[in-house]
């Protein structure tokens, strides 16, 4: 069973960077990032395959990357040029295994994905 423990949420200015962490225990499972609005549902950002192809939401495409360090066990999510539309509780998920589900566009929706972290916050503030 994949444990999945996120960090780095916090609050941030419009046009400021976040990097968020999540802790894994597999390297062969296909993960994604996700995220969930107030009062709204939970959303598809970015998508990463076993061997590191990556997926984006349209909304989030050129400005968050999605990586993985598999000798560290943690998948990454670098947020920058973050705008008030990004504010939500951001969720890292994985299944297994992985393959060319996992490299679809947009990202697989959430209902693809077994286990779940318990979410960290991102507020950004004009």
């Amino acid at each position: 069973q994949e444990r999945l423990v996120e960090s780095g949420g916090g609050s941030v200015q419009v046009g400021g960077s976040l990097r968020l962490s999540c802790a894994v225990s597999g390297s062969r499972y296909c993960y994604g990032w996700f995220r969930q609005p107030p009062g709204k549902g939970r959303e598809g950002v970015a998508s990463i395959d076993s061997d590191g192809d990556t997926t984006y939401a349209l909304s989030v495409k050129g400005r968050f990357t999605i990586s993985r360090d598999n000798a560290k066990n943690t998948l990454y999510l670098q947020m920058d040029s973050l705008k008030p539309e990004d504010t939500a509780m951001y969720y890292c998920a994985a299944d297994f295994p992985g393959g060319s589900w996992c490299r679809k566009e947009p990202p697989p929706p959430a209902s693809d994905f077994s286990y779940w972290g318990q979410g960290t916050q991102v507020t950004v503030s004009s």
